[in-house]
């Protein structure tokens, strides 16, 4: 876990419903139950501040970060996958057909960006998702890239359209790979500080967040039967919500005392 993405973490997980705020003293204290140094915090939030994830503000222990407006839509969104909270599918597809971009390194930020959202490609320019992404437009303004859109329902087979368009496979086996690993992180047979708490939950999520960029909450209609994404949306579930309480006292004593040996003064980045 690098330091970047443990951040992306934790004002997810926990400071984005706190005001969606801290003190860098309190991220460093947080990012090192992580095994994450002071340097590696500090260098990721200035690059964090540059892409306007994070702007700096004055809190009343010292310097700190809070989320900018791109950044709380990104988390919101992406907490909605993370967790399901998606509604009803409605049956009906989300198609962009995109312009041709030349540029290379366009193209590549578009197709990562697409994928990020939950778009999967069907041809060169045509793209399908379940559901729209309110973070669609934001990445197409960014990349100067024009694109139509249709909502439609498929006649044909869905369950072939899924497979053709995700890597179902790949992502089955990566879904039983990360049950196996999970089990291992949580062992219940184990007692553990609110500290230790924090940095199990955080890598869980941490692990469970990556599926963002291959599966965009496909409905169940759609999938195989004995689909292995449903059996560890249920583990991580309740593992996350068994965590969570030791997990939040714990973020809730550094951000009340961000630095109780003294050894983090008020140094903004």
């Amino acid at each position: 876990m690098n330091a970047r993405s443990a951040l992306f973490d934790l004002y997810g997980d926990h400071l984005r419903e706190r005001g969606g705020q801290a003190p860098i003293a309190a991220l460093v204290r947080l990012l090192a139950a992580l095994e994450i140094a002071a340097p590696a915090v500090r260098t990721a939030v200035s690059r964090m501040v540059r892409q306007e994830w994070l702007e700096p503000v004055r809190l009343p222990p010292g310097p700190g970060y809070a989320l900018t407006p791109r950044a709380v839509r990104r988390l919101d969104e992406a907490a909605h996958r993370i967790y399901r909270d998606l509604g009803p599918w409605d049956g009906r597809w989300h198609l962009l057909v995109v312009e041709r971009v030349r540029e290379r390194a366009r193209r590549d930020r578009l197709a990562a960006g697409l994928g990020y959202l939950g778009y999967a490609r069907l041809s060169e320019n045509t793209w399908i998702s379940p559901r729209a992404s309110s973070e669609l437009d934001p990445l197409l303004d960014a990349e100067s890239v024009r694109a139509e859109r249709f909502h439609s329902a498929y006649e044909g087979d869905a369950h072939g359209l899924v497979a053709r368009a995700w890597d179902l496979d790949g992502l089955a086996r990566a879904y039983e790979r990360w049950l196996a690993d999970a089990h291992a992180l949580v062992a219940r047979d184990q007692a553990f500080s609110d500290e230790q708490a924090f940095a199990m939950r955080s890598r869980l999520v941490h692990e469970w967040r990556k599926f963002l960029f291959r599966d965009p909450g496909l409905p169940q209609d759609v999938l195989p039967e004995g689909w292995p994404g449903t059996r560890a949306a249920r583990f991580f579930d309740a593992e996350a919500a068994r965590l969570l309480p030791a997990a939040s006292r714990f973020v809730e004593g550094c951000l009340e005392d961000p630095s109780p040996r003294g050894d983090e003064e008020d140094d903004d980045v």
